[in-house]
């Protein structure tokens, strides 16, 4: 029997991961929307690819959860998405009570999956899923350091020229302007980024990580990034599903990891069929470890305003 996927949300987000996910087979997937319509002919319309692109996978919309039932995976892209001008953290209010009522309608349906939460403020959002489902901390995840290492990875490749294939980088943190991206575990072939690019350069690539999210809502204007978040949440899932154990960043639930306590948090950990595995603790410097308690802080004023 094949696994099963549902994305919550047929948005840009949501569709490119239906995209992303057919075409690497990961199994049949079911395109959640409030929108009457709109799952449907995007289901239909990916349906239609299968015989160019040759992938077996049955695609369908819903505007119910009722077909979503015993989904493996599911992944959260619902919600409103950024504008110009407004940062995650405004998204907060307006966010929640989607989230919150997506969270309970797939434990109702889907009361074995695993939850992976794109939905901005991520961090935020992916403690609130992981408080209203009720699940262990290893079955709630957030989609954010993947892509925020992804960013980081491109941008290294882009100043020295070079295939993103040969740069491996990870970046710790909320999903946000806090961010840390880590230098001194970044690597091209192995050699330390610090090596081929100078100081100056890497402090620029650094804050153009952090803002690499807005950098994208300021030039589309009427929207925000989708592309390559939807393939770091397929990346995640194909992980689980494939049981591949892949060292990513994450934003996993900590009680201690970190010496950080009940807060959802990027961290590297190891992604297979029992979902988040393990936290992966690295050792920092003071001058890192400042940064992600500084970072943890904002994701913690976040969490207070849910007032759960």
């Amino acid at each position: 029997m094949r696994k099963k996927i549902t994305i919550v949300g047929a948005g840009n987000v949501g569709a490119t991961a239906a995209h992303w996910a057919a075409e690497r087979e990961l199994g049949d997937i079911v395109l959640v929307d409030i929108i009457e319509g709109t799952p449907q002919g995007k289901a239909l319309d990916l349906m239609e690819a299968r015989p160019v692109e040759g992938f077996d996978v049955n695609i369908i919309g819903s505007n119910s959860y009722e077909e979503t039932s015993n989904s493996d995976v599911v992944i959260i892209t619902a919600g409103l998405p950024r504008k110009p001008g407004m940062s995650r953290e405004d998204l907060l209010q307006k966010n929640r009570e989607i989230v919150e009522g997506v969270t309970r309608q797939i434990v109702k349906y889907s009361p074995n999956c695993f939850i992976i939460v794109v939905s901005n403020p991520l961090d935020t959002m992916t403690y609130l899923a992981y408080k209203v489902s009720g699940f262990a901390k290893n079955r709630v995840m957030g989609m954010a350091g993947v892509l925020d290492s992804a960013r980081f990875r491109v941008f290294i490749a882009m100043e020295l020229n070079i295939s993103v294939e040969e740069v491996q980088a990870f970046v710790l943190g909320g999903h946000g302007d806090d961010m840390v991206p880590l230098i001194r575990y970044s690597t091209v072939a192995g050699i330390p980024i610090a090596e081929l690019i100078s100081e100056e350069r890497i402090k620029a690539i650094v804050d153009r990580t952090r803002k690499a999210g807005g950098e994208i809502v300021n030039l589309l204007k009427t929207g925000s990034a989708f592309y390559s978040p939807a393939a770091s949440a397929v990346q995640m899932a194909e992980a689980i599903l494939k049981d591949k154990r892949r060292i990513l960043p994450c934003a996993a639930c900590l009680q201690g990891e970190y010496g950080l306590q009940d807060i959802c948090f990027g961290v590297p950990v190891i992604l297979g069929a029992q979902g988040v595995e393990k936290v992966i603790e690295v050792r920092l410097t003071e001058e890192e470890k400042e940064a992600v308690q500084k970072s943890a802080r904002e994701v913690k004023k976040s969490i207070s305003e849910l007032k759960l």
